[in-house]
């Protein structure tokens, strides 16, 4: 058996006449060059309860697809001539190899999914083995190493099943924090449709959804302290039931993907806690206020802020918090503490009569004493991590000191911000809204708003539609070479480069539903998924994009076969003639 050497992050050799280009690219694989191996029914060497589940699933998937890749990779040696065809895969004879089970090997078996445990994986198809050999450290790595396996198995358009080529890959990804986040609380997403991204989560080998639950318009969970907070869900169809909540969590680390939930405090804040006592929240009932910006209250309407000063606040917020760490096991927890409106707190006797015992006292005071008062709750939760915005920190309100165990997840100004947050020592979470806010670029949600009535085309100022917070304030669209192309470890020292956990999509739900949450999701964020785990340059430092591109292609198709409603990047023949659409025909134009 012949080996040639094909890392994803160097050239194409012998795999050019491989169909199979998994997603995300793995750290290193080796492809052989001995010709195509068959699959019979594959049966599990393995005991355990997680693997064994995750194992007949991804079997399951395996005969019930009997996937074809619907695009190739055209050879390096083809450029810079126009590719007019791709290559055909070889085909297994009855004479040809078979390998019959799959023996899996795992040191730890008992390695809880929790931020920092290892997914590394071996796996290792021979041509003179008749099993596949795969290793992990834990069952996260297995799991991911059987995600790669149903890329590799395909069809040999007869009815069976083959590996194209003796094939060993070792990987590991890059960052421990890799997910998406999505927002129920805008506008309400169904338990299925949550699974259904699960799923696309765990095809991408990302690990982590930040379930953002609730916010100002809608208090969709059911709490058990405080049922009357449901009375703010839309509708009664349109609620979160414990065990619905509890479904998610464990359908999700079935798949290895971490849930973290979110309840955004004390800004954002409205439904569900005006239920348990209005005093609780205030300005909820004044006008949001975009058109006057020196009396506004919120960022978008609905308008509502915890109130920091009145005590039972701290009481309910404890209660919710109780109530909600029972359901949701990961060890990080995210508080939100983003887009504090000073103006909104005027609405509140407790705020102004603290503010009048002390002319001297600020609103950075006021964020400070949110902190000193709430941070000692969320850390009541043993072995617990919290997760807030970067604005506590950052934001013209922020607070003056904020410990530096939580985790900070940074949105705004790209690399500036990050460099602020890794330089003071917080561990951060990259979401910077001008590369990965994915529901960036559709115009603005709010009503009323003169600044569409233009009859030309609008320059980006502020006063047309692409400005402003009528506007699509964060535009254009993120595409997902804008996602794959952000190197957001730049100008970082060594030691900045350590706080940077991973990264992290955010898709907020104003304009999202049941009906195009996957469309605005995938495949764009299987592009951060390939980002975080093997990176997006080659070994000489040079840009992959364009080695990306069939990948994704690809890749989209598959979530397409797997349930997962992905949205089309390209006219198909794209996909059928590599970079026969690139912008340039010249292949180094991405550096």
């Amino acid at each position: 058996m012949k080996f040639s050497v094909l890392t994803t992050l160097g050239a194409l050799t012998v795999a050019s006449a491989v169909q199979v280009n998994p997603l995300p690219a793995p750290r290193n694989i080796t492809w052989g060059s001995s010709g195509p191996i068959r699959v019979q029914e594959l049966k599990l060497e393995h005991q355990s309860a997680i693997v064994t589940s995750a194992w007949n699933r991804a079997w399951k998937s395996i005969t019930t697809l009997q996937w074809v890749p619907a695009a190739v990779e055209a050879p390096i040696s083809s450029y810079p001539a126009f590719p007019t065809s791709t290559p055909n895969a070889k085909r297994a004879t009855p004479e040809a190899p078979a390998v019959r089970s799959v023996q899996v090997h795992i040191a730890d078996h008992h390695a809880d999914l929790q931020h920092g445990v290892d997914e590394s994986y071996t796996l290792e198809v021979s041509q003179h083995v008749p099993a596949i050999r795969i290793t992990a450290k834990t069952p996260w790595g297995a799991l991911h190493a059987f995600t790669t396996l149903q890329q590799l198995v395909i069809s040999d358009g007869k009815g069976g099943l083959i590996i194209e080529q003796p094939v060993k890959i070792q990987d590991a990804p890059l960052y421990p924090h890799r997910g998406i986040m999505i927002d129920t609380g805008r506008n309400f997403i169904s338990v299925r449709k949550i699974l259904e991204q699960i799923d696309g989560l765990a095809l991408s080998k990302l690990n982590v959804l930040h379930w953002h639950l609730d916010d100002a318009q809608s208090w969709p969970m059911e709490m058990r302290s405080y049922p009357e907070m449901t009375k703010d869900a839309y509708s009664p169809r349109e609620i979160y039931t414990e065990n619905d909540m509890r479904r998610v969590v464990a359908y999700a680390r079935a798949r290895g993907v971490r849930v973290i939930p979110e309840v955004d405090i004390p800004g954002h804040s409205a439904s569900g806690w005006q239920q348990v006592d209005p005093q609780i929240v205030t300005c909820t009932n004044s006008w949001w206020s975009n058109d006057v910006w020196e009396h506004h209250t919120a960022v978008e309407p609905n308008p509502g802020q915890l109130d920091i000063i009145y005590n039972k606040t701290y009481e309910v917020v404890e209660n919710v918090y109780q109530d909600l760490s029972r359901i949701f096991s990961d060890s990080f927890f995210h508080v939100g503490a983003d887009e504090l409106q000073a103006n909104c707190y005027n609405f509140s006797s407790h705020v102004m009569d603290w503010f009048a015992e002390d002319p001297s006292r600020t609103y950075n005071d006021l964020a400070q004493y949110w902190i000193d008062h709430a941070v000692p709750i969320f850390r009541g939760v043993e072995n617990r991590r919290i997760m807030m915005w970067e604005d506590i920190v950052l934001s013209t309100e922020n607070a003056h000191d904020v410990p530096k165990d939580i985790v900070m997840q940074s949105w705004n100004n790209g690399l500036e911000n990050i460099k602020k947050l890794t330089s003071a020592g917080y561990d951060t979470v990259v979401s910077s809204a001008d590369f990965m806010y994915l529901d960036c670029g559709h115009g603005g949600f709010v009503t009323n708003d003169p600044r569409y009535n233009e009859q030309s085309n609008p320059d980006g100022s502020v006063n047309f539609n692409y400005g402003g917070n009528g506007g699509s304030w964060c535009a254009p669209y993120k595409t997902w070479q804008r996602i794959y192309d952000y190197d957001f470890t730049t100008n970082l020292t060594a030691s900045e480069v350590k706080h940077v956990i991973g990264a992290e999509a955010p898709l907020w739900s104003e304009q999202v539903d049941d009906i195009n949450i996957s469309n605005e999701l995938w495949p764009r964020a299987a592009a951060l998924g390939e980002l975080v785990w093997s990176g997006n340059r080659d070994k000489n430092g040079h840009k992959r994009t364009n080695q990306l591109t069939q990948r994704l292609l690809n890749f989209r198709e598959y979530l397409v076969a797997n349930g997962v409603l992905a949205n089309a990047l390209v006219p198909k023949w794209c996909l059928k003639n590599p970079h026969g659409c690139d912008l340039y025909q010249n292949q180094t134009a991405i550096a």
